[in-house]
């Protein structure tokens, strides 16, 4: 009896997606299983492609089936647990089977490596040269594959397709896995389709230190014997640890960690940056030596498959990592810890556009784990399902010391203005800072953008110099004397005079290197450190800089979102947050939420050692409800205020939202495109769509020489909804119409 394979097939767009049935032939019968990578003919060239098997089966149904030409792995690669999440992941995050079986999967499976990990020994970074060339992509994967380089340039599509898997990649690698050189990659930076970069590589330190034993206070007690309950039942759990900042839920996770391997189980750990948390990298690997895994960006492709190659053998089984780790193969998995839910990096923003939490809800039910989501700013959806009975609430009110949360106080910046004030450290915060001087305290200070001015502006004319590739201003950095593009990376020399009329331009808005100046105009020998994406792009610098900032006892640490999470510095009893008005007014529904976490995870910061804290809030709006609820540290009220606006809106926890984006080089098609949809999905009469939003153009309305406008879809979450959307996503490309137009789904914007 003949056998054939259902198979994932790679490069196929999701409007022709589907398990592709190929016959076994008897030499590989043997070989092919569920789980193993293939190569097939695929299309009218039969073309090679890679595939995943899905399942054997007995009967093809038709004629003319073809053969499965090799097979590229002795073993399985994928579990039957991880295609079922495969498939999963397709109805819910709208991607391919294929795109979802990958993203579980380490990307140096499909390249050739030297395994310097043996006997279970962590992998350890060669020493190499002091600087490596990197590329990452600089646009959406989407935009990547719809790239047509031509039949002139396919090294260019060579190099765009590795980097859609992998991200980000060191010119050798990308050398040696494509053949190609530099020039290939310059053409692709000049078009804005990737960023070059330059990054230091360095030798990683072996952890020799072991922990003490951890000793819980009664807060903590508490919340570790509920999430103990929830561990022994055995059964599907999801709870949520509210705690506020410096009450010390890490010491819970390690806790629970020990008790869940002491009974011979598997944890995961999962953190929103690695690189912003060495110490909590340490305090795990103290506790579990070579029990535990990394999977962080901070590690080569190579050094990732050695760490993933320990896990699913069952060499480790602690694994903490960031968002894409929630698929490690974790043996006999108990535990999976999301630590600061709240944040957004948790959300890929490239197919499969998934959110960890949600992959992680699922493993927790299908293997019978318990999930912890653990924060000081629970999301609002978080803490509604606490609320509402389906998550179980722990709560720890107190910081670990006991010590009182910093006293906060608001200033108006607008007061500021009044009294000729123009620099970026208000009266007060000047104050305070003089304070922390005299006694030898340090001071982190928030300001959520980069560079030195937002943007320019001619008070002539009023033109602003704006990016040729995106619809954006360009802002001015003072380190380097150039305008440049946050968004594709686009630079230009600043000349200082209006490219229109010839008038001198004048500044708008102030950055992080703005304020560093400030600092050290107003503070004349203090030394400022500063972390933001200009001076954390090299692998390893958060570290560094976290790391002088400890050991020398620097007196200020000024940067962008990356300063609020991860630090606990004794000597830090002043945190500032310079222009809280930043992100409240964004086009995001959820910008209250993220305005409101970030405010109060800066503020906490301060006084977490035996010295009391304060904060001071600059803002335009001393009257925000979310400002003084942030200044008052006060989550309830917070969340009373937000949730009432949800509710009446739609939006989650009590709706859910759908984002369809259209993107192409001509704007009129772009926008056409979208009101045919509009117009299907109006005819359709869904039940379950309430509003349905749009076409607009998005907040970037053009971004690396591509239109964008977006159609938002408010609904009750059912299947009949997720049928509508992957409808439209089937009948799109099938119109003549919508040619050189690109549409995606993203089921949780």
């Amino acid at each position: 009896m003949e056998r054939f394979a259902r198979i994932a097939v790679r490069n196929v767009p999701y409007a022709a997606d589907k398990p592709y049935t190929y016959r076994i032939p008897s030499a590989l019968a043997d070989g092919v299983i569920p789980g193993v990578r293939v190569t097939v003919p695929f299309g009218q060239g039969n073309r090679r492609q890679e595939g995943f098997v899905l399942r054997l089966t007995g009967e093809a149904g038709r004629d003319g089936i073809k053969n499965i030409e090799t097979v590229l792995d002795t073993e399985p690669v994928l579990d039957e647990g991880q295609i079922k999440l495969a498939l999963w992941m397709r109805e819910r995050f709208y991607c391919t089977v294929y795109e979802a079986a990958r993203a579980m999967l380490p990307s140096g499976l499909w390249y050739r490596w030297d395994e310097e990990a043996r006997d279970g020994a962590p992998p350890r970074r060669r020493a190499q040269d002091k600087t490596a060339l990197r590329a990452e992509l600089a646009v959406s994967s989407e935009e990547a594959a719809s790239y047509n380089a031509g039949r002139s340039a396919p090294a260019q599509k060579e190099v765009l397709s590795l980097l859609r898997d992998v991200g980000s990649a060191s010119a050798r690698e990308i050398r040696y896995l494509t053949g190609t050189g530099r020039r290939t990659l310059n053409a692709l930076e000049a078009k804005g389709l990737i960023t070059l970069f330059e990054e230091p590589v360095y030798t990683a330190p072996a952890v020799t230190a072991r922990a003490e034993p951890i000793v819980l206070n009664e807060e903590q007690e508490a919340a570790f014997g509920r999430c103990r309950e929830a561990l022994d039942t055995r059964k599907p759990a999801c709870g949520l640890l509210y705690g506020v900042t410096g009450s010390g839920k890490t010491n819970v996770y390690i806790r629970l960690t020990e008790r869940v391997l002491d009974e011979g189980g598997g944890a995961l750990v999962l953190v929103p940056e690695i690189a912003l948390t060495p110490q909590l990298m340490s305090l795990f690997s103290a506790h579990f030596g070579s029990r535990a895994a990394l999977l962080h960006s901070a590690l080569s492709m190579g050094e990732r498959l050695n760490e993933w190659k320990r896990i699913r053998e069952g060499l480790a089984s602690v694994v903490l990592g960031t968002r894409s780790a929630v698929f490690a193969p974790v043996r006999n998995l108990r535990l999976i810890v999301l630590d600061e839910e709240q944040e957004g990096s948790y959300k890929s923003e490239n197919a499969p556009r998934y959110h960890a939490r949600e992959v992680a809800k699922y493993r927790c039910v299908r293997q019978g784990a318990t999930l912890l989501l653990g924060s000081a700013t629970p999301s609002v959806e978080s803490f509604s399902a606490a609320e509402e009975g389906s998550a179980f609430l722990c709560r720890m009110k107190a910081r670990y010391n006991r010590r009182a949360l910093p006293e906060v106080r608001i200033v108006s910046l607008s007061e500021e203005r009044k009294v000729g004030n123009d620099t970026t450290i208000s009266q007060a915060l000047h104050g305070e800072i003089t304070y922390n001087l005299a006694h030898g305290e340090q001071t982190v200070l928030l300001l959520n953008r980069r560079g030195h001015h937002k943007s320019m502006i001619c008070p002539a004319c009023g033109a602003s110099p704006g990016c040729p590739r995106c619809s954006v201003p360009l802002a001015y950095h003072s380190a380097n004397h150039r305008l440049m593009c946050h968004y594709c990376g686009y630079s230009q020399k600043f000349s200082g005079v209006c490219a229109e009329c010839g008038a001198q331009l004048i500044p708008l808005g102030a950055g992080t290197q703005r304020v560093a100046e400030d600092l050290e105009r107003l503070f004349p020998g203090a030394e400022v450190l500063r972390m933001d994406a200009d001076t954390t792009g090299s692998r390893g610098a958060h570290e560094r800089i976290l790391d002088r900032f400890r050991k020398r006892k620097v007196p200020f640490l000024v940067g962008t979102q990356m300063v609020a999470k991860g630090l606990d510095f004794p000597d830090v009893t002043l945190a500032g947050v310079l222009c809280a008005d930043a992100a409240l007014y964004m086009d995001d529904f959820r910008a209250n939420e993220r305005s409101f976490s970030l405010m109060t995870q800066v503020i906490g910061r301060a006084g977490r050692g035996g010295k009391p804290g304060r904060a001071v809030i600059q803002t335009y709006a001393p009257d925000h409800p979310v400002i003084l609820a942030a200044a008052a540290q006060d989550y309830d009220r917070f969340y009373e205020g937000e949730a009432a606006l949800r509710r009446v809106q739609g939006y989650p926890p009590f709706g859910s939202l759908t984002q369809l984006t259209f993107f192409s080089m001509n704007q009129d098609d772009v926008m056409q495109a979208g009101l045919r949809v509009k117009g299907w999905i109006d005819a359709a009469k869904c039940e379950g769509v309430s509003r349905a939003l749009g076409p607009a153009p998005d907040r970037v309305a053009r971004l690396n020489m591509r239109y964008r406008c977006h159609i938002i879809l408010i609904h009750n979450g059912s299947a009949a909804v997720r049928r509508l959307v992957s409808g439209v996503l089937t009948a799109f490309p099938a119109d003549k119409k919508n040619k050189g137009v690109f549409v995606f789904a993203d089921g949780q914007p």
